[in-house]
């Protein structure tokens, strides 16, 4: 009887491990059903996102997930067929959205939503 729990958690860990290779997997393929797949792993991050600001755009919560995902400005561009440039100004539209401050790493606000 002793053995079920670490056996449990550690499957619990296997469980997860496959579900981030799975939503990385998505957002590399630049798959429609990141969105969703992201929504029910992660339903904290959109009602937090929500609190900030309700109605961002379905394509703005995507570029969301990417920067939760800690993909690089290179990375983004390269998973959704747009150049590095257009990327760096969905950044800056995002930071004015959700009001992050210019001097703040966007990647550590995501990371400590």
């Amino acid at each position: 009887m002793k053995n079920e729990k670490p056996q449990s958690s550690l499957e619990d860990l296997n469980q997860k491990i496959l579900v981030q290779d799975e939503i990385m997997a998505l957002a590399k393929e630049n798959s429609p059903r990141l969105l969703n797949k992201f929504r029910l792993v992660y339903p904290d991050f959109f009602d937090k996102i929500a609190k900030v600001h309700p109605s961002l755009k379905n394509s703005e919560l995507i570029f969301c997930i990417y920067l939760k995902l800690n993909f690089t400005t290179k990375e983004i561009a390269t998973y959704t067929f747009v150049t590095p440039k257009a990327i760096q100004n969905r950044k800056n539209r995002i930071r004015k959205k959700l009001h992050i401050p210019s001097d703040l790493d966007i990647y550590k606000w995501f990371n400590d939503l």
